[in-house]
């Protein structure tokens, strides 16, 4: 979609930006100061838009938990329960942040609120509509797998600066289940990478609507894969080993109260939502939906699909229950990573099949996308049964009162 005439066309929120780059042009002023101002601009809306959603997803997360559990959920506080969190906040924000007489009162206190820095870097680079990006870097995906690997530092730094053994142990297991998970989410998005030649968030989602498919159609397996390795960076459930209260209580941050504890809990909600998007974006087309977006504004469209791999996540945290640590990591390296290795020597061979023959991509897209799928459902089945081999000791079926042979008593002689 071309950017139109009118600046109040907010089908692309480009349009405004355009015509206040063309006045501030008129008005005479440098290049360098059109930069910085359209620059605060975007982070102001970028700003604003995580700011409220991290507040709606609380709501949003308790009141759908609560509906796939079978329970009210937040409903006094406000009409359904919209002001809840709200009371929260405030809660929150009037209980005093503690603080150990032995920690590091710098690093514990960083802490907090450096860990808001990635998860907001992060939506710099996704491109919400097809001229609405605010940093439009050539080595996109390359910048989001680097800002995941700096949360890993940020959390050992709130562990060590705590000072408490538990806060330690905790933020050293969500170490050794992030790097253990960042392998295979990484090899996943390089078969993204390879399909789309490009690093470029917004060159993804070109080649998507160039070949007029999403790429979870022609990399099944890999969307799988990075959403899975995804619930584990992001340390909810079935992954949040750092929070076994039976073993390490609340985990890294353990020693953090009042409004310091609700920044990180902030920031899982933020960070979420940054890794739906992302998924949005390099699986489901980002804003484009095979020419949707012609009647319905292309950032809608993003918000949409970003909300509905929000779903899955609260799907997820509302149904499965915890795995111990031993198993998650057993997970990772036994079943993620070799499925992701499988996935990337696959798509190389099909890339260089299609590339060396120059054959069209009408005919071997689709034929990939079948071979794919096939592949992944044999993958799956052929892993889960390898898994679960040695609970083949378990009844096959529901074992009735008249199925079971009790012994009756001996009768008594007496």
């Amino acid at each position: 979609m071309a950017l139109l005439a009118n600046w109040y066309d907010l089908r692309d929120l480009g349009n405004p930006v355009a015509r206040l780059i063309e006045a501030l042009q008129d008005a005479g002023l440098s290049g360098g100061w059109i930069f910085a101002i359209t620059g605060l601009l975007g982070a102001i809306g970028i700003l604003s838009f995580v700011g409220v959603a991290a507040v709606i997803d609380i709501w949003i997360e308790r009141r759908l938990i609560a509906r796939i559990q079978v329970r009210r959920g937040p409903n006094r506080a406000g009409p359904f329960g919209l002001l809840q969190p709200i009371a929260d906040a405030i809660k929150l924000i009037q209980k005093e942040a503690l603080q150990p007489d032995a920690a590091d009162g710098i690093m514990f206190t960083l802490a907090p609120i450096v860990i808001f820095i990635p998860a907001i870097l992060a939506f710099a680079v996704l491109p919400w509509g097809e001229h609405m990006i605010l940093a439009d870097l050539n080595v996109g995906v390359l910048f989001i797998l680097a800002l995941g690997s700096t949360t890993t530092i940020i959390i050992f730094m709130a562990g060590y600066a705590s000072n408490n053994k538990f806060a330690l142990l905790g933020s050293m297991r969500v170490i050794a289940m992030l790097i253990s998970y960042e392998l295979p989410t990484v090899l996943a998005l390089l078969g993204v990478v390879l399909f789309a030649s490009t690093m470029s968030l917004s060159g993804i989602v070109a080649f998507q609507e160039t070949h007029w498919v999403w790429l979870i159609f022609l990399q099944p397996l890999a969307f799988l894969i990075f959403l899975l390795g995804s619930t584990a960076e992001l340390g909810r459930t079935p992954a949040d080993i750092a929070e076994a209260e039976s073993e390490i209580v609340a985990g890294f941050h353990i020693e953090y109260s009042g409004m310091k504890f609700g920044l990180f809990y902030a920031v899982e909600l933020v960070n979420v939502v940054a890794v739906s998007a992302i998924i949005a974006t390099l699986f489901l087309g980002g804003w484009w939906t095979f020419g949707l977006e012609t009647f319905v504004p292309g950032w809608m469209i993003f918000i949409g699909k970003l909300y509905a791999v929000y779903f899955i996540f609260i799907w997820f945290r509302g149904t499965l229950p915890r795995f111990r640590v031993d198993q998650l990591m057993a997970f990772a390296w036994k079943v993620l990573l070799p499925l992701s290795i499988v996935n990337v020597l696959l798509v190389a061979l099909e890339v260089f099949i299609w590339t060396e023959y120059e054959l069209s991509a009408g005919l071997v897209l689709p034929i990939f996308g079948i071979v794919n799928f096939a592949l992944a459902g044999a993958l799956i089945v052929g892993f889960g049964k390898a898994m679960t081999r040695n609970m083949e000791r378990f009844p096959k079926r529901p074992r009735l009162v008249a199925d079971i042979d009790v012994p009756l008593p001996e009768p008594s002689t007496g």
